[in-house]
C-alpha cells in the first residue's frame, strides 16, 4: 500500500529498532511508495513512511531491493557529494563512500552479505543513516 511520506525531522532522527520477520508487510508498503514516487525517488527507510523500523528499499535499474537490519561491514573510497531527500526539501552536502560490503536480512528473512559500488552504494548509505536517525 502507497504510504504518505514523513517529513518531521523530529519523528526521522529517532533510530529505528531491528525488523523482525512480523515486519515484512512493511516491506511491501516501501516498495509501493518508491514505485509511487519512482519519478524523484531511488531509495526509502521505513521511518519515511511512519514505521520506525531497520528497513530500507533501493532501486537498482528496473529492481528494487528490499533489506532489512542493513549493517555496513566495510567501506572504502570516501567522497563529497550533495544528496537529496523525499522527506527534506533541497540538496545537502555529505561524505559517502565508492565501494560497501552490506549483510543484511532480504525480504524473505534469509541472511546475506553483498558488496555494492558506486551511486547504488550511495542511496544504500543514504537510507542506513535514515535507519540510524541521520539526515543529510
Amino acid at each position: 500500500m502507497i504510504k504518505p511520506i514523513v517529513h518531521d525531522p523530529t519523528a526521522l532522527t529517532q533510530t529505528a529498532v531491528p525488523a523482525k520477520p512480523t515486519d515484512l508487510a512493511v516491506v511491501t508498503d516501501l516498495l509501493d511508495t518508491l514505485q509511487a514516487h519512482s519519478a524523484d525517488c531511488v531509495g526509502m527507510a521505513a521511518n519515511m513512511i511512519g514505521v520506525n523500523k531497520q528497513i530500507i528499499v533501493v532501486q537498482m535499474g528496473p529492481f528494487a531491493m528490499a533489506m532489512l537490519n542493513p549493517v555496513i561491514l566495510k567501506h572504502t573510497g570516501a567522497y563529497a557529494t550533495n544528496e537529496g531527500c523525499l522527506s527534506l526539501t533541497g540538496e545537502r552536502p555529505t561524505t559517502r563512500h565508492h565501494q560497501i560490503t552490506v549483510k543484511f536480512w532480504d525480504r524473505h528473512f534469509k541472511p546475506q552479505q553483498q558488496t555494492f559500488n558506486d551511486f547504488t552504494a550511495e542511496i544504500i548509505q543514504h537510507e542506513i543513516d535514515h535507519c540510524a536517525g541521520i539526515l543529510i
